[in-house]
């Protein structure tokens, strides 16, 4: 048990083959040395073993909180689910903002943990420090939307005041490999096929009622200077004041014409890098301005919701008069990102603003990733150009957005042949129909809005992320385009390994919190320590901090290790990539840049203390990571293990 301070020292560990739900503590040694959350999350996970199937009973889906969800620090309404992904075979964890997170501790928990399968669908009830299995039976084949209305309307509870819901809609049912979960304010745990999971289980939804009910600090002196430190940093941030920093004025999306401008955004499946190259070469009418944050504010917003305890608001909800397939609609969302626009819009070869809402729209009731929908229409695209699907007579045409629209309900509900194979996701569609040269996925997962052969830092990042392409591992595009903590050159490589381990490791930590990442913008290590060892009670050094950072990331990794991967799978679509023989370089402002993948592995494993994508035993007991049997490697011994 626990008594660290920001810890229930209460896990709820239900068993969905019997109904049966136990209550256990949380170890001491593993809150210290895992934090929280995302951290907690993974070591949960590892246990039930790396080779475990993650469509089988066995997988275990753990919704975790941290020890600062919930409180008055910043930023912290944050939950993660973490899993074996069904997408890409690594361990995942998804995160989601809003209220939930902080209502799952307010209830008195600081994690659930599903196991097993339900023969029928439930759903679980959180309240008052129990969970409750009922019947979802009435709710299955209902959209997310419906789903929560209708939670809504049996309970007692009222969203926004003392009710959540999470929730799966029939991409999730249908186990879509990249099927997320959401709640009740559109934010989604959208990647690694989160829902998928959830679906498998037949878990319809997480329901939470709790009224606030925060935890004090045990140092309250401490607690109080970092809280001071933190705010004061996040009002003089260009990025985060409230209602004049960039992230706070256009949510997400205030990148869009920044990463246009200097040639960093990934269109038509990545063969261009902005969308004024595309225009140019193919003499076509598109423009990423007419997708972006300063667009979205001055025509389709009308409101700006926040999440638990955060001041900069950097949710969008727009509402859209439309037309699709003859019918008017009016359709009011929340939010419309930066990833859903790009890979919805640009990266699919169309810049339609009213068919792109629509769609992140459709996304978020079908319960489906945005970033991977899109990005597998895009490949899908591709390879109608290519001619591979014409065995099965059928296709999606570059800049549809109306077959978009309806090609998402397709593969929510695997309606068509088409649809089920594009619902398995990118690594199927490879195998399937030789197709690795249209991929623009890293061990399975596609990548996000950040051209890798613009910005050499998420180009090491997308090839080690532990839960495959992703942005969000280590956000290198702070110092790259925004300069924080300082400027560097989104174009030069050396420097880039150890600058991405640097903020891998600050984002295991803030996820293991779990808080936005978005504080990082502004707050540093110092005020993480100072609130977390307010809230704790501890007394840990900026050095022990990170290095519990660290450890996080390289327990993922070895999980990785010991499920088949190694530094093979930390590649890059060929089209990025110097000597590639399919390679593209970028255009205009980044005209003739490559990935120079190599270099940048051999820095970045020289930082690690890597062997070939491995961790060696060495590092393992530098870190204090004494779960599993090792991996056999040490940094004296190159040979890594089997991909078997």
């Amino acid at each position: 048990m626990t008594d660290l301070g920001g810890f229930h020292d209460h896990v709820a560990r239900v068993d969905l083959s019997d109904g049966s739900v136990n209550y256990e503590s949380v170890d001491d040694e593993d809150a210290k040395k895992y934090i929280g959350a995302r951290g907690l999350g993974v070591k949960y996970v590892f246990e039930k073993g790396p080779e475990v199937d993650p469509l089988g009973p066995d997988n275990l889906l753990a919704f975790m909180n941290g020890p600062l969800t919930g409180t008055q620090v910043t930023m912290s309404g944050r939950i993660a689910v973490c899993t074996k992904s069904p997408l890409t075979g690594t361990v995942t964890d998804s995160h989601h903002g809003g209220w939930s997170g902080a209502r799952l501790k307010w209830a008195g928990f600081d994690g659930l943990l599903f196991e097993g399968q339900a023969d029928e669908p439930v759903y679980a009830y959180v309240e008052d420090g129990e969970v409750e299995l009922r019947d979802a039976s009435h709710l299955w084949g209902k959209g997310i939307h419906e789903t929560r209305d209708t939670i809504e309307a049996e309970l007692d509870g009222e969203y926004g005041k003392n009710l959540s819901v999470m929730a799966i809609g029939p991409a999730g049912e249908n186990e879509v490999r990249y099927a997320c979960i959401v709640n009740e304010d559109d934010r989604a745990s959208g990647r690694g096929g989160t829902g998928c999971v959830m679906g498998n289980k037949n878990l319809k939804a997480v329901v939470v009622e709790a009224s606030t009910d925060m935890q004090r600090p045990e140092d309250q002196e401490t607690f109080r200077e970092g809280h001071k430190q933190a705010m004061q940093l996040i009002q003089d941030s260009d990025v985060t004041a409230p209602n004049e920093g960039g992230l706070s004025m256009y949510g997400t999306n205030v990148l869009m014409n920044v990463t246009e401008e200097m040639d960093g955004l990934p269109t038509k499946n990545g063969r261009y890098s902005s969308t004024g190259s595309m225009a140019e070469a193919e003499g076509v009418d598109i423009d990423s301005e007419r997708v972006s944050g300063e667009t979205v504010r001055e025509n389709i917003l009308v409101d700006e919701p926040t999440c638990h305890s955060c001041p900069v608001a950097c949710k969008k909800e727009v509402e859209i008069q439309t037309v699709h397939k003859g019918e008017e609609m009016n359709v009011r969302m929340e939010s419309f990102e930066f990833e859903s626009a790009y890979a919805l819009g640009p990266n699919s070869g169309h810049t339609n603003l009213d068919d792109s809402v629509l769609m992140v729209d459709r996304c978020n009731d079908l319960g489906m990733d945005t970033i991977d929908a899109g990005n597998t229409m895009a490949m899908a695209m591709e390879m109608t150009e290519d001619g591979k699907f014409d065995d099965i007579g059928d296709g999606i045409d570059w800049g549809d957005s109306e077959a978009m629209v309806e090609m998402l309900d397709r593969i929510a509900h695997r309606e068509d042949e088409l649809a089920d194979h594009l619902a398995e996701g990118p690594n199927y569609l490879e195998d399937e129909f030789d197709a690795g040269e249209n991929s623009l996925a890293v061990k399975g997962q596609t990548m996000a809005a950040y051209d890798p052969r613009c910005m050499k830092g998420m180009a090491i990042g997308y090839a080690t992320s532990n839960r495959g392409a992703c942005h969000l591992r280590g956000y290198t595009p702070a110092a790259e385009i925004l300069g924080i903590p300082e400027q560097v050159d989104p174009h030069e490589a050396e420097g880039k390994g150890e600058l991405c381990a640097t903020f891998q490791n600050l984002h295991a930590i803030s996820d293991s919190f779990d808080i936005c990442k978005f504080n990082a913008f502004a707050e540093g290590i110092e005020e993480y320590v100072l609130q977390y060892n307010g809230m704790t009670g501890l007394d840990v050094t900026e050095e022990e901090l990170m290095e519990a950072g660290e450890r996080v990331y390289n327990l993922e990794r070895y999980y990785n290790n010991l499920a088949g991967f190694d530094g093979d799978d930390d590649d890059l679509p060929g089209r990025f990539v110097e000597g590639h023989e399919d390679a593209i370089p970028a255009q205009g402002g980044s005209e003739g840049e490559l990935a120079e993948l190599d270099l940048l592995k051999d820095e970045y494993y020289d930082v690690r203390g890597w062997v070939d994508g491995v961790v060696p035993d060495e590092k393992l007991a530098e870190l204090g990571i004494d779960i599993g049997p090792g991996t056999g490697v040490s940094s004296g011994d190159s040979q890594a293990p089997a991909d078997d």
